[in-house]
Parts: structure tokens; C-alpha cells; sequence
């Protein structure tokens, strides 16, 4: 992707529609929230669903959407659901983060550079011809 110019890699095996993906799932406070919970400890869907005025079949559906992202992995033991985070996607999305970081960092840096060209242009007096 091209952004001013400047050639914005996904990088880190993250394509265009992996990353809309995360920032779609990291769009939404509720699953923003479950993935802190299951970073922290993985979690039964069941047990995610107590933390919220939901029911199980919507915590469920913000899973699916995390899941979907890469962010977590959904493994069945016995009769429960239980989810966890996928550390290595998480980087992925991380990085991803870095880049837009980075292109923000060389704008800023392209505004120092052209503030600092115009301080160094002397001042034309007023009613005076260039």
C-alpha cells in the first residue's frame, strides 16, 4: 500500500484483508475486552459470557469475529469451548500497528523538515519588492 507516497508494507505475513480484519475485531470494546481476558488466562466461552449483559450465543459471535481476525484460537475440550490467544498473531497485528506508527513518524518528520525551510527563508519586509 501507498500512503503520500511513502510504500507502507503489511509486512509480517499480514495481507490487506487479514489487517482489515484485525482492525475489525479490535474495533469493538467487547472484544477488545475478551482478548485482555484470554491473554491473561485462556477462558471457556461459557466463563467469557458471565463478564457480559449478553447472551452466550452474542459473547460467541465476538469470538468468531476474533477468531476470524487470527487473534485467538477456539479449541473444544469436552463439552466446553475453550479460547485462547494466538501470541504470534498478536505480534502480527502488532507490527502491523508499527508500520502505521513509522508512516506517521515520516510525516511528522516531512513537517519538521518543511517548517524548518521556512525559517531559514529571510523575511521579505512589508512594501518592500522582492
Amino acid at each position: 500500500m501507498v500512503v503520500d507516497g511513502v510504500a507502507v508494507s503489511m509486512g509480517g505475513g499480514v495481507d490487506q484483508g487479514q489487517a482489515d480484519r484485525i482492525f475489525h475485531a479490535l474495533a469493538d470494546t467487547t472484544r477488545r475486552d475478551i482478548l485482555a481476558r484470554v491473554i491473561r488466562a485462556e477462558q471457556s466461552v461459557s466463563a467469557l459470557a458471565r463478564h457480559y449483559p449478553m447472551s452466550l450465543a452474542a459473547v460467541q459471535k465476538h469470538v468468531v469475529v476474533l477468531e476470524r481476525a487470527a487473534l485467538v484460537v477456539k479449541q473444544r475440550r469436552g463439552r466446553e469451548q475453550v479460547v485462547h490467544v494466538d501470541m504470534a498473531a498478536l505480534r502480527r497485528a502488532a507490527q502491523l500497528l508499527d508500520r502505521f506508527e513509522e508512516l506517521w513518524r515520516h510525516r511528522a518528520h516531512g513537517i519538521e523538515k518543511i517548517l524548518a525551510e521556512d525559517r531559514a527563508v529571510p523575511k521579505i519586509e512589508k512594501g518592500t519588492n522582492p
